[in-house]
């Protein structure tokens, strides 16, 4: 019994040796496809919307990461990394703790970009610019071709998508047309 129990245990290091990369390596294989973007929800940054007055340009006028948000952002950098995710094209909110979030990931350099800014403030603004969002990931994917496109946003913005809410540091693997509309979404907890 005992030499039956190493010998499986062996045949199962063996096997996970050779499977280990393989399942690592899907969600980046999957982003390599033109039909496929990365968004994120922004880490753990306490509170809910920004103070009133906040300014753009002014991260101490906003809500920010804490030290548990920077520690995750670096974490899910670590563990994108694994899952084959690397010198992605990685675009951010403006808002700081966005692109925070996108810098700690060290995944690709981080371009900021309008059209994932928050509009938690001016929720009727939220029709707009979802088709905003829509036709940048598809111009940037059209663009891009297969380099990975990671997008870090705020969760008005991936529910607006998606039509679903996800938490601090959550992801959604999105299979888009041409027109970069959702056709079928995948959730990744934050690890």
């Amino acid at each position: 019994m005992g030499k039956l129990v190493r010998s499986f245990g062996l045949a199962l290091i063996v096997a996970l040796t050779f499977l280990l990369p393989v399942i690592a390596g899907e969600l980046g294989d999957k982003l390599q496809r033109t039909d496929q973007v990365l968004l994120m929800r922004h880490a753990l940054a306490p509170g809910i919307g920004d103070p009133s007055g906040y300014q753009l340009n002014d991260c101490s006028t906003q809500r920010n990461l804490n030290q548990v948000g920077a520690t995750q952002a670096a974490r899910i950098g670590g563990w994108l990394k694994q899952q084959g995710v690397a010198n992605a094209e990685v675009f951010s909110s403006p808002w700081c703790r966005c692109l925070d979030t996108a810098r700690l990931l060290k995944v690709g350099p981080v371009t900021p970009e309008r059209s994932l800014g928050s509009f938690f403030n001016q929720a009727t603004d939220g029709q707009a610019a979802t088709r905003e969002l829509q036709q940048f990931i598809a111009r940037t994917k059209a663009r891009i071709d297969k380099k990975p496109l990671l997008l870090v946003t705020h969760h008005v913005n991936i529910q607006a998508y998606i039509g679903e809410n996800v938490d601090s540091g959550d992801m959604v693997l999105a299979r888009i047309d041409s027109a970069g509309k959702v056709l079928s979404y995948q959730r990744y907890a934050s690890p």
